[in-house]
This record gives structure tokens, C-alpha cells and sequence, in this order.
């Protein structure tokens, strides 16, 4: 029976090469055929290519980062509650997520986020 890394390390390994802008690294977390959600079903992108390609521009942003807040991991579903500074075509600011990560032999198979407002550094708010 192979050996696998724990959801927990899993997401972490995701959250940290998220941080350093890391697209391979961050994307070698994910299994091929992954998807992403919005909380409550909508999919937001299938497999690798789209995951990469909804993602790729947020990697150039100069801000990017994302702040753990707190993390619950139950078996192999482990749910982050992150505060995210971003740079928003409106300008810099920030976006609470909750990101609800569905692992399984090591490897991220789907996950869903649920997006708070964006509130910029001059304190508009806008829904994401």
C-alpha cells in the first residue's frame, strides 16, 4: 500500500508555494483531473489546464499573499479560512476565503471557495 502525505501537509504545501508564487509547485499539489468550485457547486475550472489558466495571472500580482487565519482538517477535508492581499484591477487591497479542500492519495481532488468582499486598501468594498 503506497504511502501518502497527510490532507493537512498537502495544503499546507499548496498554501506555502501559493505564497512564493510558485504556479508549478503550487499547481503539482492539485491531481490532473482536480476541480475548483464555488461553494454551493458552481465549477469554476476542470483540470489542470484551466486551473493553471484561472490562476496564472493572479501569480503576477506583487502583493499576492495569503494569510492563514485558521485551518479545521477533518479525515481528508481540510478547510482554510484565509485573508488574501491581492492587487484587483479597481487596485490593492484584500478578500477573506473559505476554501474547502477534498484530498485523497496526496493530491488536492477538488476545492471550493466561498469569497467575502473585496475591500480595497482606500476601504471601498466590492463583491467578488
Amino acid at each position: 500500500m503506497p504511502q501518502y502525505t497527510s490532507p493537512e501537509v498537502v495544503i499546507q504545501r499548496q498554501l506555502d508555494a501559493y505564497n512564493s508564487k510558485n504556479l508549478e509547485g503550487w499547481l503539482s499539489t492539485y491531481a490532473p483531473d482536480a476541480r475548483q468550485y464555488e461553494l454551493g457547486g458552481k465549477l469554476l475550472a476542470e483540470g489542470h489546464d484551466q486551473i493553471k489558466a484561472r490562476t496564472a495571472p493572479r501569480f503576477s500580482e506583487p502583493n499576492l499573499h495569503a494569510k492563514l487565519l485558521r485551518r479545521e482538517v477533518m479525515g481528508n477535508v481540510v478547510v482554510d479560512h484565509e485573508d488574501v492581499t491581492r492587487t484587483f484591477p479597481e487596485g490593492p487591497g484584500h478578500i477573506e476565503l473559505i476554501c474547502v479542500y477534498v484530498v485523497e492519495q496526496g493530491l488536492i481532488q477538488s476545492a471550493s471557495f466561498a469569497f467575502g468582499p473585496q475591500v480595497l486598501a482606500c476601504g471601498e468594498n466590492r463583491m467578488a
